[in-house]
């Protein structure tokens, strides 16, 4: 596997390079084919320092993105993520494999490789759409504890969606 380390605003040492390569060489023997390129992204959100992975194949795409601190505490935590997600779901990708007759690699994660599996709704949930303002639905937001709320907005009587993002702040879509 070739890696193509990139530093966003962070310049990329020869001893971050050999860490990353040393932790995402282990992933290695998950795949078959040498000509895979991992392409490994790491940049500063604050004080974070995030590292991003992707590794494309012929077939599916294996993504992790981790932040911490330190920048060899998230190369830590980005490598174990990854593995994690092909052992979690080692035993249906080796399945769906076999019957693909894939080459190139044992397996791998990817959502797109369960599209035709049925999914079903557990939960159904009726809501009542209070007009109210911004602040006021980031407040029930919080209250719940969820990553989104959804509410009328009082001054355009539109359906608005507020969710919290990676960065701490808020996003809103409009639904005219």
């Amino acid at each position: 596997m070739k890696m193509n380390i990139r530093g966003d605003k962070v310049l990329i040492t020869d001893s971050i390079k050999e860490y990353v390569e040393s932790r995402l060489s282990k992933l290695e023997k998950y795949f078959d084919d040498t000509k895979i390129n991992a392409s490994i992204v790491v940049r500063l959100r604050g004080r974070n320092q995030i590292i991003e992975v992707t590794i494309p194949t012929k077939h599916f795409t294996l993504r992790a993105e981790e932040g911490h601190d330190d920048l060899y505490a998230a190369i830590d935590l980005v490598s174990d993520k990854l593995e994690r997600q092909i052992r979690k779901n080692k035993t249906k990708l080796e399945k769906k494999l076999r019957k693909e007759s894939s080459k190139d690699l044992h397996f791998e994660f990817i959502e797109e490789l369960f599209e035709d599996e049925k999914n079903e709704i557990v939960k159904r949930k009726k809501i009542e759409m209070k007009p109210m303002n911004e602040e006021e639905a980031i407040l029930q937001m919080d209250l719940l504890g969820h990553e989104f709320f959804i509410f009328k907005d009082v001054d355009s009587d539109n359906v608005c969606v507020i969710y919290k993002r990676k960065d701490s702040n808020y996003g809103i879509i409009e639904i005219d």
